[in-house]
């Protein structure tokens, strides 16, 4: 999430003068955005990895150890295809800033569990050679590479994308849903649902208890908010991430469900919106770097959740909120950067 940009020196090393003595390096040129921090890449990424290790956890708690193999397939792809592109281009090798690893264990926890396994791996593959290196590699990205690989696999493959399984755990569950007076649906229509279609097409709203603790339907990444919230949370004290973005983000979705009349709690703890608040619109090349930019920009991703979940085709509108974001954070860094002092408004 942080970024060790390409830095262009000058003048290049070996320039020499007439006489053959060596020009002392003047100036140093890097891309944008330049973040003053004493943390490195690695520790970051680290950082972010052992963040997610609760969900994980949860994941293949839930789903069996399956969700392990989708996990290392996901990983394996992504940090592969940064070698080869990078050893292709004669490029130096960055694998092990771990930024690829964690793209891949991010694209893992957006899956169903039962993913066919070069799921992951060409979402991997597309989410770093198209996403990441296109652009230049870290750093240089537009976009979050995890959510282009997942909106790939969505638009091409959607029926494997929106295959759901319920726990074998919460069978008790999905069975007092099928019973509900609400709800006339098989207990099949039921168990390939997740909590937001079940509250969307069907009007039926799944306790907020196993949303909490997990036993749900879903992503691989979103069975548990409370192991999210436990990583978000470390994020937070070990300040790897603002916390204005998740803080911003979910009160946008909390008081635009409570002002239309739903329940925010549900809103907050079904999906992927935990996931994306903590560790994907947090991202540190894709989102704004001003403080104020970095509020606009969460409150942007939550009105526009809250509209893909009420009006969209699908259930669930993290992914696409979040990228459609990433595409504003530079315009929106430029009206909240502050103006320097003395500087005349208008003059050029």
């Amino acid at each position: 999430m942080l970024l060790n940009p390409p830095r262009l020196k000058w003048p290049p090393d070996g320039e020499r003068d007439k006489e053959g003595n060596a020009l002392p390096e003047r100036f140093v040129v890097t891309s944008n955005p330049h973040i003053a921090t004493t943390q490195t890449t690695e520790r970051i990424m680290r950082e972010v990895m052992l963040a997610l290790l609760p969900a994980s956890a949860a994941a293949v708690y839930f789903f069996g150890w399956r969700v392990l193999a989708v996990i290392a397939v996901s990983m394996v792809a992504a940090v592969c295809t940064e070698a080869i592109i990078q050893k292709v281009l004669k490029q130096k090798t960055t694998i092990m800033d771990g930024s690829a690893a964690l793209t891949g264990l991010l694209l893992a926890l957006t899956l169903p569990p039962t993913v066919p396994l070069w799921i992951p791996a060409l979402g991997a593959i597309f989410a770093i050679a198209i996403a990441k290196q296109v652009f230049g590699g870290l750093g240089s990205n537009p976009f979050n590479p995890a959510l282009i690989g997942r909106a790939f696999l969505t638009a091409s493959w959607p029926k494997l994308m929106s295959t759901w399984k319920w726990p074998h755990a919460a069978q008790s569950l999905v069975q007092q849903l099928s019973a509900s007076d609400a709800v006339s649906a098989a207990s099949d229509v039921i168990s390939s649902a997740t909590p937001l279609e079940l509250a969307k097409s069907m009007e039926v709203q799944v306790p907020l208890e196993p949303l909490f603790w997990g036993n749900i339907a879903g992503s691989l990444g979103e069975v548990s908010a409370m192991a999210l919230l436990a990583g978000g949370l470390y994020l937070i004290i070990r300040r790897i991430i603002d916390w204005r973005i998740p803080v911003a983000y979910l009160g946008t979705v909390a008081v635009i469900a409570l002002i239309s009349r739903q329940d925010p709690l549900f809103h907050l703890l079904a999906g992927g919106l935990l996931l994306g608040a903590f560790f994907m619109a947090t991202d540190y090349v894709t989102s704004p770097i001003t403080r104020k930019g970095r509020v606009i920009f969460a409150i942007g991703a939550g009105l526009l959740t809250i509209l893909f979940r009420r009006y969209g085709a699908n259930s669930e509108g993290v992914c696409y909120s979040i990228l459609i974001m990433n595409a504003f954070a530079p315009t929106i860094d430029r009206l909240t950067v502050p103006r320097i002092f003395g500087e005349v408004k208008g003059r050029a």
